[in-house]
């Protein structure tokens, strides 16, 4: 079933809208949110508020991309229940994956800074303007999907020291980057 179809169905308020989506972004939904989670019961829990999250924002709104829809929902779900069993010291989850951008990207730790998120994000989508669209791709798979280098190594056909090499050079460029907007890291 096309996405629009599926919109549609969510705009009828068909029940079966999530069964449609189950099927078509249902695998999709749990790689994004297992990822970051790394427990399986979690990232099911997670996809299936993100079922949730749709049918309660459709209508009134209207995703060109279903599939960046769902994936931003799942995303987000998947980053609350992350920090929620951190604070409950269930898992090391993502730290390994945040620590690798540590370097090269600041967190908020004032008031002030976090409403510089928005500049620091438009830097950062600037930045990723610049990139030719292998490594733009390599590096939202690694950094917002969460995808492991040995995954994306198989899927380029690269060994996986390659793309750690990448992403090295990816996370320095993007320092660099940043540091030349002014933003403080």
């Amino acid at each position: 079933m096309e996405d629009r179809e599926i919109v549609a169905l969510y705009h009828a308020r068909s029940e079966s809208a999530i069964a449609e989506t189950a099927k078509k972004y249902g695998a999709f939904c749990l790689r994004v949110a297992l990822n970051l989670l790394g427990i399986r019961e979690d990232a099911d829990e997670c996809v299936n508020d993100t079922y949730m999250a749709a049918w309660t924002r459709m209508p009134p709104e209207l995703p060109a991309s279903l599939r960046a829809f769902l994936g931003r929902i799942t995303r987000n779900l998947s980053i609350s229940r992350y920090r929620q069993n951190r604070a409950q010291k269930r898992y090391a989850g993502m730290d390994a994956l945040l620590s690798e951008l540590d370097d090269c990207v600041p967190s908020p730790v004032t008031v002030e800074q976090a409403l510089d998120s928005m500049e620091l994000t438009r830097q950062i989508e600037a930045w990723l303007g610049t990139l030719p669209e292998r490594e733009r791709r390599l590096f939202i798979r690694r950094y917002w999907y969460g995808d492991a280098l040995g995954e994306l190594a198989a899927q380029e056909g690269a060994k996986p020291a390659q793309l750690s090499q990448l992403m090295l050079r990816l996370r320095r460029s993007l320092r660099k980057h940043l540091e030349a907007e002014g933003a403080a890291i």
